[in-house]
């Protein structure tokens, strides 16, 4: 029996080391999820200030864009009244001119 008490000791001891590394490497393997967890949420906040910082340049942008459209257009419809209003100056000057024909001698 004294071996077999020895052999079984000696298990015991291989089964408790086991049950020790064992145990070590799933608190390794918890300190390893949750590192990359917290690198994970670090990515993740990263990524949304990026993302709000786009999306701001792009509203710059494109009010910058209308602005200049709207200049365009509202210089283009002052150019356009104007020459509406040169046109209808001549064309006025010419009625004038027809009438005074009309009338005097």
């Amino acid at each position: 029996m004294d071996v077999s008490s020895k052999v079984l000791n000696e298990l015991a001891q291989r089964e408790a080391a086991l049950d020790a590394q064992i145990e070590a490497a799933r608190e390794e393997a918890r300190r390893v999820v949750a590192q990359a967890e917290s690198q994970a949420a670090q990515i993740m906040q990263q990524a949304e200030a990026q993302a709000r910082q786009m999306a701001a340049e792009h509203e710059q942008r494109l009010s910058a864009e209308v602005g200049q459209i709207r200049d365009a257009a509202s210089a283009d419809a002052r150019t356009q009244a104007q020459a509406t209003r040169e046109r209808a100056e001549g064309k006025l000057g010419h009625a004038v001119e027809t009438i005074m024909r009309a009338v005097l001698p």
